[in-house]
């Protein structure tokens, strides 16, 4: 018999990273922080890379004791991993198996379905509401005796849309509590709507929530790959047991205890990338393109069939977007002169007046 991969890998697509951007372009493809690092993350990094021969401290006790102190939590309750991807890979391990399933709103961070596919699992996509925000009600009617966990991506990733925080109680409170919430917080750093649903206030008050948040993002650590969860006990026990052994670095341990002592400073850099999300969600919509009112630090466009029309001419014009074939873009929100790109791209070929109102119709 022939040498062969593992049954059911053909059915799991390969994570697609953002399109790199040539020289002089703007990558607006991955969310990442249009900032550098700030230099005392730098120095931080600096002062580790002596010891880079040896192995981390696999329980990142000092960022754990930090994050635990900051939410007020047993520190037994906060896992690290290698980014929020392999956070969420270790939640779907610790509780779901081989026919086990997982229902997460769709579309929604392109993740989830391959990671529960991996993990043997069953992935339950649930389409999005006509407001590219998430459905609860059919989520919680796509729960079945064998859901094990549910995701909500909030703000949501690739639409930019929110859950409040009374929706959010009252659809947590419906789950059965023998299914895990994972209130997926990644971009919640850029949030500024009246009423989110708070992941670590729910994590409080229901034993069956955990709370996801990322490094990458807001702190500007995408590069060194360290997220954290907070859940409860037993399923923290359990996401150390399938986490991968020293999975997150010395480097980025640093760089965490070091962006969290200086957080009055990426306050400002957060507050300029919503600066520059509410500057690109006007130029779209100016320019005719229906963009979605984004609470991340992204807008997303939901050209349909003039998804690829959109990306070719933001390409055109230097800009480096996400395309979902189909569906639409995500632009990522950048610097002012990032902005200024798109405007100058979108500029130079507006759609017509018959174009837009049928995008219209598209989003609507």
């Amino acid at each position: 018999m022939p040498l062969s991969a593992r049954a059911g890998l053909d059915a799991v697509p390969a994570y697609r990273q953002g399109r790199s951007a040539p020289a002089g372009a703007s990558k607006l493809s991955s969310n990442e922080s249009p900032h550098p690092p700030l230099p005392s993350v730098v120095d931080a990094v600096q002062e580790r890379l002596a010891g880079i021969h040896r192995y981390p401290d696999m329980s990142a006790a000092a960022v754990r004791a930090q994050l635990a102190a900051r939410y007020d939590v047993d520190m037994a309750q906060v896992t690290v991993g290698a980014g929020s991807v392999e956070i969420a890979a270790q939640l779907i391990h610790a509780v779901a198996g081989a026919g086990d399933e997982v229902v997460f709103a769709w579309r929604s961070f392109e993740a989830y379905p391959s990671l529960v596919r991996i993990a043997g699992a069953v992935p339950v996509p649930v389409p999005l509401d006509a407001d590219h925000a998430h459905d609860l009600d059919a989520m919680l009617a796509a729960i079945t005796p064998r859901t094990r966990l549910v995701f909500v991506c909030n703000p949501n990733n690739p639409t930019g849309t929110v859950v409040d925080a009374e929706a959010l109680e009252r659809f947590v409170a419906a789950v059965p509590r023998d299914v895990l919430v994972v209130i997926d917080e990644a971009y919640v750093h850029f949030d500024r709507s009246a009423s989110r649903g708070a992941g670590i206030d729910l994590f409080r008050r229901h034993p069956h929530v955990a709370v996801l948040h990322t490094f990458s993002k807001a702190y500007g650590l995408a590069g060194l790959r360290i997220g954290y969860a907070i859940a409860p006990t037993e399923i923290a026990e359990a996401q150390r047991k399938v986490a991968v052994p020293f999975g997150v670095t010395d480097l980025a341990q640093a760089a965490a205890l070091a962006s969290l002592a200086a957080e009055k400073e990426l306050a400002v850099r957060i507050d300029e990338v919503v600066a520059q999300r509410e500057r690109l969600h006007a130029v779209l919509t100016a320019a005719g393109w229906p963009a979605v009112r984004s609470q991340a630090n992204f807008v997303w466009v939901p050209a349909g069939e003039r998804t690829t029309e959109l990306d070719e001419l933001l390409h055109a014009g230097g800009v480096v977007a996400r395309a979902f074939a189909g569906e639409g873009v995500r632009i990522s929100s950048g610097s002012a002169e990032d902005v200024d790109r798109v405007e100058a791209a979108l500029a130079a070929s507006a759609p017509a007046s018959d174009a837009v109102a049928a995008l219209e119709e598209v989003s609507a």
